[in-house]
């Protein structure tokens, strides 16, 4: 197949669409949506953000190190995009949007109760890559919406969560295969 070369750019896609809640020490309170996060360890689990020092969340986890990645769906695509493009320099989010702030068991900042799953993470490292900070930290805390579990085990699918691809919000698709399938089918 022929292939058509391209100037570097960002082309890692999907990837989460995903509300980061964030504290001062003062207790304000900011959401900033987040597409740019991955996992980067399992033991101890550990994810990345990226964040723009321009940001108003930037300081607020400077200060604290510490956020809670809050996970999207599709109930929340507005909000979610509102989160994205509206600076909490000037209003409150939570209020604006009618969210509702939960206090987290681990840090300071909220969780958002509308949200089907909620990571509370600690800032480990913190690196300039250029136009943005990489924000690696530890999720210490789980918070997980009960009518997403079954047989005690947790099924994502039905949370109906929502990933970022180039300008628009996609829900996650079907399931295709599962993880080893490979190894399943060679046997």
């Amino acid at each position: 197949m022929a292939k058509v070369k391209v100037n570097p750019t960002t082309m890692l896609y999907p990837v989460p669409a995903a509300m980061i809640t964030c504290s001062n020490s003062k207790g304000d309170n900011n959401i900033i949506t987040i597409a740019w996060i991955g996992t980067v360890c399992s033991n101890p689990p550990m994810l990345s953000i990226s964040v723009r020092p321009q940001r108003h969340s930037f300081d607020m986890i400077m200060e604290t190190k510490e956020f809670v990645v809050n996970l999207t769906d599709e109930k929340l695509v507005y909000e979610t995009d509102y989160c994205g493009v509206h600076s909490g320099r000037n209003f409150n989010k939570f209020e604006e949007l009618n969210l509702t702030p939960v206090k987290a068991d681990v840090v300071n900042a909220p969780l958002i109760d509308e949200c089907p799953v909620n990571l509370e993470c600690k800032v480990k490292f913190v690196e300039n890559l250029g136009s943005h900070h990489i924000f690696i930290a530890e999720i210490v805390a789980i918070h997980i919406n009960e009518e997403l579990f079954e047989d005690d085990k947790v099924d994502l699918t039905k949370a109906n969560l929502i990933s970022y691809v180039k300008g628009n919000y996609r829900k996650i698709g079907e399931i295709i295969d599962s993880g080893g399938c490979s190894i399943k089918k060679n046997k």
